[in-house]
């Protein structure tokens, strides 16, 4: 048996952020791998099984991006930890430098004098000093690099508005701040995209596909699909309408692949593998 020159040590402290940046790359890096071999895989019905398979590893991937690496710290505390209040959250999306800002402060009539739309914790009137500061608005890109939380009301209801940072293209990877502020977009009722009017569609587009690639459907409902994880016995997945699109033996592969090997699935709409893969994920 050889003797190591140089053992190394066993390590008990928290990783060092180098390391803690390879393992976050890891999955980009698969993300990339999985995309390149579903880009060169024919479709057709002796492919779809993997596919699938493909799909379902690529969404569970990129839910792994949104969830920062253990000890890393880059997740509560960094900005983005905002408690949730009020009838309903809603957050605004969109690149750099689209307004974001301006319209958060135009909306909630954040300023240094009191408002009669402004109300204080006890629900009465707020003096200036209970009242947000204005989010800061520049000519340059970035100016927002955390969230920034306002509110307004609506028939008297309140409403949580979040002024995020932009996102840039790649943010489902982990690009840029994307996976905090796609993580905090996922916890909203309501995403408001701004875009930048003097600019063509592609903006729309890039930012609608950044979303998707992350499960987030706008202007889309959910697919008719319910899924009861329970203790034992297996899976059991139901059909109640014709779905040609979706057969028996990809849905317990995904499954699979997120780790569920006990549960109740009943599919009530005809769907794609990509939607089934969205509604469990």
């Amino acid at each position: 048996m050889g003797i190591l020159e140089n053992p190394l040590p066993v390590c008990r402290e928290p990783l060092p952020s180098a390391l803690l940046c390879r393992a976050s790359a890891l999955p980009a890096q698969r993300i990339k791998e999985i995309e390149a071999e579903m880009a060169r895989t024919q479709k057709n019905k002796a492919t779809e099984h993997h596919l699938g398979g493909l799909k379902a590893k690529l969404a569970r991937l990129r839910s792994q991006l949104l969830d920062p690496p253990k000890g890393s710290g880059g997740g509560k505390g960094d900005g983005f930890d905002v408690a949730r209040q009020g009838d309903a959250r809603v957050c605004m999306i969109g690149f750099p430098s689209v307004g974001k800002s301006t319209l958060l402060n135009s909306l909630t009539a954040t300023s240094s004098q009191p408002s009669a739309m402004t109300v204080g914790a006890s629900g009465t009137s707020a003096g200036t000093d209970s009242v947000k500061q204005l989010s800061a608005v520049g000519a340059y890109e970035f100016t927002t690099l955390c969230c920034q939380p306002s509110v307004f009301y609506v028939n008297n209801a309140k409403i949580q508005l979040l002024d995020l940072p932009g996102i840039i293209e790649g943010a489902a990877e982990g690009r840029g701040r994307g996976r905090q502020v796609i993580a905090v977009a996922h916890s909203c009722d309501l995403i408001l995209v701004v875009l930048d009017a003097t600019k063509d569609d592609r903006q729309q587009q890039l930012l609608v596909r950044e979303l998707e690639a992350v499960g987030i459907r706008l202007n889309k409902r959910p697919p008719n699909i319910s899924l009861r994880v329970k203790k034992g016995g297996g899976l059991t997945v139901n059909f109640t309408v014709p779905c040609p699109r979706l057969n028996l033996k990809t849905v317990q592969q995904i499954l699979q692949e997120y780790k569920i090997f006990n549960a109740d699935v009943v599919i009530r709409e005809d769907c794609s593998v990509g939607l089934f893969v969205i509604s469990i994920s």
